[in-house]
């Protein structure tokens, strides 16, 4: 199979085999061509050049409906829903017609059947009448699921969707892995969690630079084998800081006081230091990404308040102009515009930087542009590139680079490594600590409780809106620790 896109050679004549009764990992780097060649296979693009083969017979899907017609069904890494429709048009997408007399749309059976669909995984509470804006970006992922369930898939792909679940929802996803192999049937499992690797799939494929490099099976599978087979070089130690003192500067920078949200915060009270790392961790609904966006003026507040430096935070624009850089777990939504260009992205909150007189300068465009390209390695064409087309691992760090240009001294990171893979991860912990040793304050919302313990100077951890728990850094510090206050 062959791929390429303008200059990039995403695939260079890979091979690849399926087995039924099987879940076969795909890993490697961002950009290593793994969600191009299931999405391939899933009928959402076609290839330069090559073959495939479904039960040995020529297989060639024109497009999606096509793939699921022929039993294959894909969950995509990123959003997979259209936000401004139903929950139970998203899961009938192209197929409203069979629920329609004449123009009228029978509602009551849609919603039935997407009741049905949901019911078939496991899922009961979410209410398919509501739009689909109004949900989480985790019930928008068990949408997808359920509605690439509603096929029958002999081959399910699963593409970096347990990273935005809960552990609630990862069970359902390795519920129904299980349920295809005792089957007879197959999956294709895309994840960077290497953990999550070793401990679901029975054989693995690797990928780098769009070649494959090689097969493992099960008792092969061995992290740091897997790593170097990935990355091309051995990954030695722990990705994260080696230190265990804890220290920051005594200035305290930001301050919550009495805060209630919406929905979910319930007076909640903080302060955040200049040169500290803070954690904040919990379960999906506890309310951490909910304080996050509040930190940022995303989300309207009912009561309590936010002070940088003396000045009270209620809007994005007092935020980022109050020096708050803020990068969503929602990155390809929320944090970046995938249809512009990576140097629009960039630019957009530091627009006086180049420009006279309310004129962009272009020279000046194209040289910061180029500056944040350089500093956070982005692997790109250039700054004209489309967002769209970069990998997982580099649309993050054009999130970064848009604050980090602006010189942002407090930078909210909600779930900032979620789908990026093992070397992009290392490089971002090292800036990180790097930011740290340069007196900014950061914010670490995690779902991962050892990125949790392995980088912050302090982890707060959150349940039901309120603050449960406080830790300061320790070797001593484990999982059990914080997961006794979380549930």
């Amino acid at each position: 199979m062959v791929k390429t896109f303008g200059a990039t050679k995403a695939l260079r004549g890979v091979d690849f085999v399926l087995n039924r009764g099987e879940v076969r990992g795909l890993v490697g780097e961002n950009g290593s061509g793994k969600s191009t060649m299931t999405s391939i296979i899933a009928g959402f693009q076609k290839c330069d050049s090559g073959e495939m083969f479904l039960e040995g017979k020529p297989y060639a899907p024109a497009n999606v409906r096509e793939a699921r017609d022929s039993k294959v069904a894909m969950i995509v890494q990123e959003i997979g829903t259209i936000g401004g429709i139903g929950i139970a048009e998203n899961m009938f997408l192209g197929e409203i017609q069979n629920f329609s007399r004449g123009s009228i749309v029978e509602k009551k059976k849609l919603h039935e059947e997407a009741k049905k669909a949901f019911e078939k995984i496991g899922v009961t509470t979410i209410d398919t009448s509501r739009p689909t804006t109004s949900i989480n970006l985790e019930d928008r992922k068990l949408l997808e699921v359920a509605s690439a369930m509603r096929c029958d898939p002999d081959i399910l792909i699963v593409d970096e969707t347990t990273t935005a679940l809960s552990q609630n929802g990862r069970e359902i996803i390795y519920g129904l892995m299980k349920k295809q192999v005792a089957e007879n049937k197959s999956v294709i499992f895309i994840s960077h969690d290497l953990d999550e690797i070793i401990e679901v799939c029975d054989n693995l494929t690797v990928l780098r630079d769009g070649v494959m490099i090689g097969d493992l099976s099960k008792p092969e599978f061995e992290k740091n084998k897997i790593q170097n087979m990935m990355v091309g070089r051995e990954i030695k130690g722990d990705y994260y800081r080696a230190d265990y003192d804890g220290s920051h500067g005594d200035r305290v920078v930001m301050k919550v006081e009495h805060l209630y949200g919406l929905h979910t915060l319930r007076d909640v009270n903080l302060e955040l230091h200049e040169g500290e790392i803070l954690g904040i961790g919990g379960l999906s609904e506890c309310g951490m990404h909910e304080l996050g966006r509040a930190m940022f003026g995303v989300d309207i507040m009912v009561s309590g308040q936010i002070t940088v430096n003396g000045r009270k935070i209620s809007k994005t624009h007092q935020a980022a102009a109050a020096g708050i850089g803020y990068v969503s777990k929602n990155r390809d939504t929320e944090s970046l515009m995938l249809q512009a260009g990576i140097g629009f992205n960039i630019t957009i909150p530091s627009l006086e930087k180049i420009s006279s007189f309310g004129i962009i300068s272009k020279a000046r465009e194209k040289q910061y542009t180029q500056q944040q390209i350089d500093a956070l390695s982005i692997k790109c064409e250039g700054g004209q590139q489309k967002t769209r087309a970069l990998s997982g691992g580099n649309k993050q760090k054009v999130a970064f680079a848009k604050w980090l240009g602006k010189g942002s001294q407090i930078l909210v990171f909600d779930c900032p490594t979620r789908g990026v893979d093992v070397g992009v991860k290392a490089a971002m912990y090292r800036l990180i600590e790097d930011l740290k040793k340069n007196g900014h304050a950061i914010v670490l919302i995690s779902e991962e409780l050892q990125e949790l313990i392995g980088m912050s100077d302090r982890i707060i951890i959150m349940k039901n809106g309120r603050i449960e728990g406080e830790h300061l850094r320790s070797s001593d510090l484990s999982e059990h620790d914080l997961i006794r206050e979380m549930i």
